[in-house]
């Protein structure tokens, strides 16, 4: 039985990957899906239609051989252009449309978009209103709390976006003056829960199994979103998955199957950007890999490469003496 549905898409169990700008690429949607992460939104594109041709947009538009569905995360603030960019990333293959108004960053909200939009209630419901209208695909919306603790309206920002037509929520406790400071708030996405008909999903500071199972308890959500927690990690999902099924922790990595993985999906990101791109893209996922284990000081090693080949190379020898 699916943890819960998006319009026609049945979402198998409740632990799925946060959309994160600079991380949540392709290659890393496919690992964590690989390693147990049912769902899985893209990198927040622009609804600037214009910027299309970047080679940063090229990459965060393709979606080629990811297992489905595909959902697409866009931003921005003016209704029209959000309607337009639904419609063209329908037509280039989303499969759901997500909207943003929960990136808390500055050269976001300074563009009136991201959770600076919750201070505009009016805004949202428009902005809503013309791109469920627009396409015939599922659309979600994903949120915070309010833009400040004066102003934690994420109630009516539910009640505004069920009446229009979003098909799950999904809700970072904290607000947007908090960006990623403080404690989340579980307590008003359990109201928010109470409240509101369609799948609620939570997100923020999911860092174990164990509070995996206490958020889902505490607010009743119809799934947990992990972001941050699963870089380096994601065998999170796996993990997490298994212990809220039954209640059981599962055996962290080896040293050597980190090290399998860390090689494998550095492969694929050389792949996908190419091999000069891809190698300064896979430093930060090789420090992510690496801390917490006693490898950990090899990362500084790894990062100065330059060269793709001897990346690889680097990190094989790693792993042929871990193996021996």
């Amino acid at each position: 039985m699916a943890a819960f549905s998006i319009g026609p898409y049945n979402i198998e169990h409740p632990v799925i990957l946060a959309p994160m700008a600079g991380v949540t690429d392709r290659p890393f949607r496919q690992l964590c899906k690989s390693l147990g992460a049912s769902y899985a939104v893209s990198e927040m594109l622009s609804c600037d239609l214009s910027l299309l041709k970047t080679a940063k947009t090229q990459y965060r538009m393709n979606h080629d051989g990811e297992p489905g569905p595909i959902a697409v995360q866009i931003a921005g603030s003016d209704p029209l252009q959000m309607a337009e960019a639904a419609v063209f990333n329908v037509e280039h293959g989303a499969q759901i449309i997500d909207i943003n108004m929960g990136c808390p960053q500055k050269k976001v909200a300074k563009k009136n978009c991201g959770s600076a939009l919750l201070g505009d209630p009016k805004l949202v419901s428009k902005i809503i209103k013309a791109v469920v209208k627009a396409v015939d695909v599922p659309v979600t919306l994903k949120t915070r709390l309010g833009t400040d603790s004066d102003n934690l309206n994420i109630l009516e920002i539910a009640q505004i976006a069920e009446h229009a037509g979003i098909q799950a929520l999904f809700i970072h406790g904290r607000t947007k003056q908090q960006k990623y400071q403080g404690n989340c708030n579980y307590e008003m996405i359990a109201e928010v829960k109470q409240q509101t008909n369609i799948p609620i999903i939570a997100n923020g500071d999911i860092t174990t199994p164990q509070q995996a199972a206490k958020v889902m308890k505490l607010t009743q959500c119809d799934g947990i979103m992990i972001g941050r927690a699963a870089q380096g990690n994601p065998w999170l999902f796996k993990q997490i998955n298994n212990y809220l099924k039954n209640g059981t922790i599962t055996t962290a990595p080896t040293q050597i199957e980190i090290l399998t993985v860390m090689l494998q999906h550095t492969v694929n990101l050389h792949d996908f950007y190419g091999p000069f791109r891809g190698s300064r893209m896979a430093r930060k996922h090789i420090k992510w890999f690496l801390a917490g284990t006693h490898m950990d000081h090899m990362a500084r090693s790894i990062v100065s490469i330059d060269d793709a080949e001897e990346q690889l190379m680097f990190i094989n020898q790693i792993l042929l003496k871990q193996v021996a």
